[in-house]
Parts: structure tokens; C-alpha cells; sequence
């Protein structure tokens, strides 16, 4: 397959972290082989995060992450850690740069404890390494050192070498996590040779001459599941049916579009959304579907976060914004309060929420959104995603299949 367009979302996410001057955007330009960050003798040349799409050898479509150094105290610095900590909640896999405050004593490895622990509670794997091994005299003390840390052995490099480049590449390949890229968008839904019959509405949140991300994606899988594939708007639904000598085995339409759509559904064929079938490709989907319960328990005094994986400028009938808020007051009441973030902004303290409704999460990667997952579990905050949420207020949750 060709990756070279893959999104990022859908990508290995690498992050390399480390001390100011510890090697880590040279690292990124010889693993990219181009200047992609700048570099400079000087402590502190990378002040933000740098994002570099590449195809890696052995491991495809992957996502290399650039952070400034861990060991700035300076109030800018304060909030560039608060990036830092955003990249490493979307990394797949850790480098780790050890040791750069000596090349020639013990170094402090405070900071580097301190950052082993943070991707062990996110369970990330982490590659611990020692860099500019070609001018420093204190390699076997501290990879012996790391090793009594950390409990594995650091991979010892050089970025001048293209064998420590290569040595790189090996041991993210082993890095990998191994249920890495096996979850599917349709899972057992459907087989070679099933009919599925897309219903995708054409409205003012439809983007001009082109599908969203969820629908595009889905249609490749089907394609490569060999599905035969049937696509209209909810207002030829019923015509669409009528031509058909067999029935869809699998209707996935957009979730905004359920009522009426349940409603034209065969008694053969099974229903679903393309929301739905990402809470399960990104998500957990039984935690959303068991949060989505929550909402029978809202009342007017109730508050819910509504987030949004997207940062468009937001459309007359967007559904985050406009749909799902004003099914939601209509059931509990006007008095409900919606508070709605888009990105990555995330609140941290979540414990004034009773309900967390994400997006099908198109734009991010599996891990950022368990990572979400894990943070409003902590805090017991039930979370679900727009279209668990909206079956559950059209009331056909059950009759839907994920």
C-alpha cells in the first residue's frame, strides 16, 4: 500500500525526548535524512514541538515527534513541557536521550527518571539511549548505570554514524506494540462479498467535492475486504432499496442521520454509523457505550463537555456544536450547560463534568484518544463518542451493531 498521503492520525507516533543540546533534533534529521529541525550548539534552539511525517524502512507511515529539552525551568519552558506532556500522550513509542548534562562525569539523571516514569504510566515503550558516543568518555558507566535504572539495555549511538541511524530504526521496529495497527474500522461486521450500503448526507457540514476522512477510510476498507459497496443520500435511501436484488448486510450511514435512516433499515440488514464504528477503531467501545447511559441521569443542574477532535470553523449544522446540544436540551432541558473544546485542548481536572461526548476522532491516533479514555476513567467521568450518544437519544442504542 502506498503510505505516502496516509493521514497522520492513521501513523506510528515516535517522540525523542531529552535534555537542551542532548542530540535530539539532530537524531530526528539523520532518521529523516534532511534538515528538518534546526540544530545548534546553543541550549535551547528547539523552542516548539516539530512534527515530521516520514516512511521508515521496515516500520511505514510513521510520525516522528521533536521536543524542546526537558530541563528548562523558565516559565516558557513550564509551558512547553505542557506540549511536551501533549506529544508523549500521542506517542506510540519513546526515545529517550540520556545522560547529556556529562560526557565525561556521571551525569544527573533526575530528569531522565522523572520522564522513564511518566511513559511507564502511560505504558509506552520507551528506547533509552546514549548519544554522541564519539566525544564522550563515560559510555560504560552510564549505559551500566541505565541499565541498574531502567532495567534495559541502552542502545549506544552516535547521530554521525548511519549505523547507529540503522541500530535506531531496528529497535523502534521492536518497540512496536504488538496490537499496533490491528484494530479495523468495519472489524467482523462484514465479509468478502457482503453488500454494504453507505447513507452519507450532502448538508452544509458536507465538505465541497469531497468525503470526510471517516467516510474515505471506510470506503478503502470495505474495498480492500472486497465488499460490494452502495453509497446514496438518507432521501434515496428508500429508492436506492428498491433497486437492489438482496439487501445490505451492513447500512452504515452518519450517525445525525440515524432516525430516519433506523426507520428505512430492512429487517435483514444490520445498522451502524461511522461514528460508531470509530468509537471501536479509535476508542473503547465498551466504555462509550456503557457511559452513554449517563445521559438518562442528566438533569438541567448537569454539565457536559462536548470535544471535538477538529479545529474547522464550525458550520450552520455542525453536529458537535449545534445537534447534539440541542438534542440534549431538548431531553433534559434548557437549563443544561454544554461546554465545548476543540484540538487537543483537554481540560485536566474533569471533575465538574457528569458527561464526556467525544467525536469519532478521525484526527487523532488510537493512543491520544485512549489516553483521553484512561484520564476520564481515573476521575470516573463517563465518556462516550457522538454516535453512541446520539443512538442512545434516538433510542435504538440496542438495535445498533458495533
Amino acid at each position: 500500500m502506498n503510505t505516502t498521503n496516509t493521514p497522520n492520525s492513521e501513523r506510528l507516533h515516535i517522540v525523542i525526548l531529552g535534555a537542551t543540546n542532548s542530540g535530539k533534533s539532530s537524531l530526528l534529521n539523520a532518521i529523516t535524512g534532511q534538515q528538518t529541525s534546526v540544530v545548534s550548539d546553543v541550549e535551547g534552539t528547539t523552542t516548539d514541538i516539530v512534527y515530521k511525517a516520514i516512511e521508515l524502512p521496515d516500520i511505514g507511515a510513521s510520525l516522528i515527534i521533536d521536543t524542546p529539552g526537558f530541563d528548562d525551568h523558565s516559565i516558557l519552558g513550564e509551558k512547553r513541557m505542557q506540549q511536551t506532556l501533549l506529544a508523549v500522550d500521542k506517542a506510540d513509542v519513546a526515545i529517550l536521550i540520556c545522560g547529556n548534562k556529562s560526557l565525561t562525569d556521571m551525569p544527573d539523571l533526575s530528569s531522565e527518571i522523572e520522564w522513564f516514569g511518566k511513559l511507564k504510566e502511560r505504558k509506552i515503550p520507551v528506547i533509552t539511549v546514549i548519544n554522541k558516543i564519539d566525544i564522550r568518555t563515560n559510555t560504560s558507566e552510564l549505559s551500566q548505570k541505565l541499565h541498574e535504572l531502567f532495567g534495559q539495555e541502552a542502545l549506544e549511538i552516535s547521530v554521525a554514524s548511519p549505523e547507529s541511524i540503522d541500530n535506531i530504526r531496528q529497535a523502534i521496529l521492536k518497540k512496536i506494540p504488538e496490537d499496533y495497527g490491528s484494530s479495523s474500522i468495519t472489524g467482523n461486521l462484514v465479509a468478502e462479498g457482503d453488500l454494504v450500503m453507505l447513507v452519507m448526507p450532502q448538508d452544509a457540514q458536507a465538505p465541497k467535492g469531497r468525503l470526510i476522512l471517516p467516510q474515505v477510510q471506510t470506503i478503502r476498507e470495505l474495498l480492500d475486504k472486497k465488499c460490494i459497496i452502495v453509497s446514496c443520500t438518507p432521501e434515496k435511501m428508500k429508492e436506492s432499496l428498491s433497486v437492489l436484488k438482496n439487501m445490505p448486510k451492513l447500512i452504515i450511514t452518519d450517525s445525525q442521520a440515524f432516525k430516519s435512516v433506523f426507520e428505512n433499515t430492512p429487517a435483514e440488514s444490520r445498522l451502524t454509523s461511522f461514528s460508531v464504528l470509530f468509537a471501536g477503531y479509535k476508542g473503547d467501545i465498551k466504555c462509550f457505550a456503557n457511559s452513554a447511559k449517563a445521559i438518562e441521569s442528566l438533569t438541567e443542574t448537569s454539565r457536559v463537555l462536548i470535544a471535538e477532535a477538529c479545529t474547522h470553523a464550525p458550520a450552520t449544522e455542525d453536529i458537535g456544536r449545534v445537534k447534539i446540544p440541542n438534542l440534549l436540551r431538548k431531553k433534559v432541558g434548557k437549563g443544561l450547560t454544554i461546554d465545548i473544546v476543540s484540538g487537543n485542548d483537554f481540560p485536566k481536572d474533569l471533575g465538574k463534568y457528569d458527561l464526556i461526548i467525544h467525536c469519532g476522532a478521525c484526527m487523532f491516533n488510537r493512543k491520544y484518544v485512549l489516553n483521553r479514555i484512561e484520564q476520564a476513567k481515573y476521575q470516573n467521568i463517563p465518556i462516550t463518542n457522538y454516535g453512541i450518544a446520539l443512538a442512545q437519544l434516538n433510542g435504538i442504542l440496542p438495535k445498533i451493531v458495533y
